[in-house]
């Protein structure tokens, strides 16, 4: 067997194991008792009779819910299932799979209790007005799949209504940037470029990109030296179709006004002649960029085909054709660009200070604290980022952004830095133990050989 092919077999892996897996344990996460219950008189307490006293004080004071119940520790995940992963508009059953796995992976890497909550309905009025109502129940809303150009309007929408008063936040936008732009700190320090001066291709401005982007120009870099490419080519001021859609999509027609200073035209090819950096987030691949692309790009390459399931151009092709470093969005590959790394411990750290909301800056502190949490521990070609398994990265991501919320004057609550690792370091333990005893105990059965 080639070393190729046995690549593509290691990579079709998590494919089969999950359609054996997934039937087996029917479903990732379960509700669970955090409160003792020593035997059924404890009921007096935690429901009827005694449950009417911590109600009533509630009632006159909201904001006591924080302490009386689960809601500064709850997340919903919120999705209509127009664009699960990259598989398009499946719909809502179908993308419950996805939203399960955010919420285990929610619970083990940030100690955050989450909950699936999939729509029936596409209508972005419609969806803006069931967040506002879900507010009671939760301490912040995780955005999921949904497509573009409404993805956009119901994020901007909700952070800017008064009425919400918890932090809402679109995974596929602000925590994609936020693992990115740490890959892409790092990525150019392994190779000796500095953001400001770097030529950047983005192949596909979807909701990630353009997140990405915001981002990246608030860390110094220079939209001038952007050429982003969509379905229909080079993205310029001078296409009549942006600017018959500049209102709907807004974001894209200010890269058309902005970037590509040195005037490129054509597709994909053409874009990324001489540039520094390709970051994709496209159609899946194998194929969507292709390998003699990559080799018409400078000296010391960095490709971040990070389309999912399948990235655009397998990490093996884009090294030979020259890329020094190469990031993808998937665990089996090095330097994985997955914001799995980010949305769990930023939420962490904006719900141990009750955040009203989750800003940009908010973001930098993690994209920060993430890439320097790698660099300490050594940079090189296949590493540019921490794994999952780096439990500390969590905890100093957490403080990072607890912090910054405080400075930006989105807190409720004050915390000094020992506080929020403290919190932090607590809620991660008791949930990672507490999957360690459910499988030590059998409760969470063995997989199957």
């Amino acid at each position: 067997m080639s070393d190729v092919q046995e690549l593509l077999n290691k990579a079709q892996k998590p494919t089969e194991d999950a359609m054996r897996l997934h039937p087996f344990y029917r479903g990732k996460t379960q509700t669970a008792p955090k409160c003792a219950v020593r035997d059924l008189d404890d009921f007096s307490i935690w429901y009827t009779p005694g449950v009417a006293a911590p109600c009533r004080a509630i009632n006159k004071d909201p904001e006591l819910a924080f302490e009386y119940t689960n809601k500064g520790n709850r997340v919903a995940v919120v999705t209509d299932g127009t664009r699960v992963l990259g598989l398009g508009d499946i719909g809502p059953e179908a993308g419950l799979p996805v939203m399960e796995g955010k919420c285990l992976l929610f619970k083990y890497l940030g100690g955050v209790d989450a909950v699936p909550i999939c729509l029936q309905t596409k209508d972005p009025a419609e969806i803006i007005r069931t967040v506002k109502l879900l507010q009671p129940a939760f301490g912040g809303i995780n955005l999921e799949d949904f497509s573009q150009p409404k993805c956009f309007r119901i994020l901007d929408e909700l952070r800017a209504d008064p009425e919400v008063t918890i932090p809402v936040w679109h995974d596929d936008q602000q925590g994609t940037a936020t693992v990115l732009l740490a890959g892409l700190i790092n990525a150019l320090r392994v190779v000796g470029k500095e953001i400001g001066r770097a030529r950047v291709t983005m192949v596909g401005l979807g909701a990630a990109n353009v997140a990405t982007l915001r981002l990246m120009e608030a860390s110094g870099f220079d939209l001038g030296n952007l050429v982003a490419v969509d379905s229909h080519g080079v993205i310029h001021a001078g296409r009549a179709d942006l600017e018959a859609q500049k209102d709907q999509y807004r974001d894209k027609w200010r890269v058309a006004l902005k970037s590509n200073r040195a005037g490129v035209r054509g597709g994909a090819e053409e874009a990324l002649r001489g540039a520094d950096v390709c970051i994709g987030f496209s159609k899946p691949g194998p194929g969507t960029i292709k390998p003699e692309w990559v080799a018409g790009m400078a000296k010391d390459a960095i490709v971040f085909p990070c389309a999912n399931p399948v990235p655009e151009i397998w990490p093996w092709e884009a090294k030979a054709a020259g890329a020094r470093v190469v990031g993808t969005g998937r665990s089996d590959f090095p330097n994985q660009l997955n914001n799995s790394l980010g949305f769990p411990a930023i939420f962490r750290g904006a719900l141990d200070v009750r955040a009203r909301t989750i800003t940009d800056g908010m973001c930098l502190a993690a994209a920060n604290a993430i890439a320097d949490f790698a660099q300490a521990q050594g940079l090189s070609d296949d590493r540019i980022v921490p794994s999952m398994a780096d439990r500390e990265v969590f905890l100093r991501e957490a403080v990072a952004v607890g912090m910054r919320a405080q400075e930006e004057g989105v807190a409720r609550l004050t915390a000094s830095r020992d506080e929020l690792y403290a919190l932090a370091d607590s809620a991660i333990s008791e949930a990672q133990r507490m999957t360690s005893v459910l499988m030590e105990s059998g409760i969470i059965a063995p997989p199957p050989a």
